[in-house]
């Protein structure tokens, strides 16, 4: 728990730091989440998985509560930063929502206790993407690596038209899976409490900062979201379930992509370890596996995303592995 612990604490401390004093803090804050992460995966470390999972809800709360504090800093500190320093503010702040929030909130979402389940959808509403806690469950979950997820990508799809595709897709498929839960039964659809609380982080901006404080939350939200659909499209593109009749099936292995860089992996709290997730989604991060039997990205999450902002380059790398993957049912070895 203690890596885990310091590579997703460290960047939010940094934002603090950078929206109290300024000056070198912002920077750092971008080159942390990028050039430091990067270096220490190169370290080849590695961390096993363990049953251990003390300290794990309170890191958790932790940063969930952490990123609710820092919407509101960032919006009033908006008034009194400009020009480069503000553009590093909101950077740092996006990159921090997405490899870290997100995962984070991905983790509440699954997690059994209520509380913890309505704080990890907060979190994606503080994002502007709250319809993500109900489409990633209703419908990611059920149909992922098929042709009905729209976040599973496909064979020889670019990132662009993917990001479009699954962000409608799941807004649209979440919103029809919650209402088809509520049919004859009482209770409002989450859809409302999404809006609501969208507008409510907006409304909070522009008292704390004007209208410059809108436009940072919504740019660093947009960034956010981003890495959200960058990472569902890293982490599935190409793969596929069989179908047997009018059943799919079961999710396995072979139908993930995944990445065992250490220190990225700790500071998006395992998320880069999906095969294990999808197969076993009640599992809690610090007990996720990675076997040899896994898919296996070539670069660190992180880096393939990069990578997947240029699609000719990254159909040229991973379409040959996902043929490998889908003939043989055998990962294809890193390089």
């Amino acid at each position: 728990m203690f890596w885990f612990a310091i590579a997703s604490l460290t960047p939010l401390l940094i934002l603090f730091a950078a929206c109290f004093w300024g000056g070198l803090w912002a920077p750092s804050a971008v080159l942390y989440m990028t050039v430091c992460v990067y270096l220490m995966d190169r370290l080849g470390r590695t961390t096993e998985a363990t049953d251990a999972t003390n300290g794990a809800d309170v890191l958790s709360v932790t940063l969930a509560l952490g990123h609710l504090l820092l919407i509101p800093v960032l919006s009033f500190v908006c008034g009194t930063r400009s020009g480069l320093e503000l553009v590093l503010l909101v950077i740092g702040s996006g990159l921090f929502m997405g490899q870290v929030s997100h995962p984070n909130a991905h983790e509440l979402i699954h997690h059994p206790n209520r509380k913890l389940r309505r704080l990890g959808q907060t979190v994606y509403t503080s994002m502007l993407i709250g319809h993500h806690a109900s489409a990633h469950m209703l419908v990611h979950h059920v149909h992922v690596a098929s042709d009905r997820d729209p976040n599973s990508a496909r064979l020889g799809e670019g990132f662009y038209a993917f990001w479009l595709r699954a962000w409608a897709g799941s807004f649209l498929q979440g919103f029809r899976a919650e209402a088809r839960l509520r049919t004859g039964r009482a209770g409002l659809n989450p859809y409302l409490a999404y809006a609501a609380g969208g507008v409510a982080t907006l409304v909070l901006a522009w008292s704390l900062g004007g209208l410059p404080a809108i436009v940072a939350v919504l740019l660093a939200c947009l960034y956010a979201q981003a890495q959200i659909f960058l990472a569902d499209y890293v982490q599935h593109y190409g793969l596929r379930r069989a179908r047997h009749g009018d059943r799919l099936e079961p999710a396995g292995p072979q139908h993930s992509w995944n990445a065992p860089h250490w220190y990225s992996s700790a500071l998006m709290l395992n998320a880069p370890r999906h095969s294990d997730h999808h197969m076993n989604p009640g599992r809690r991060f610090p007990q996720l596996l990675l076997d040899e039997d896994m898919p296996t990205l070539p670069r660190s999450l992180p880096v393939m995303g990069v990578i997947a902002l240029i699609p000719p380059l990254w159909r040229r790398i991973m379409d040959p592995r996902v043929a490998l993957v889908q003939s043989r049912g055998q990962p294809f070895a890193q390089v």
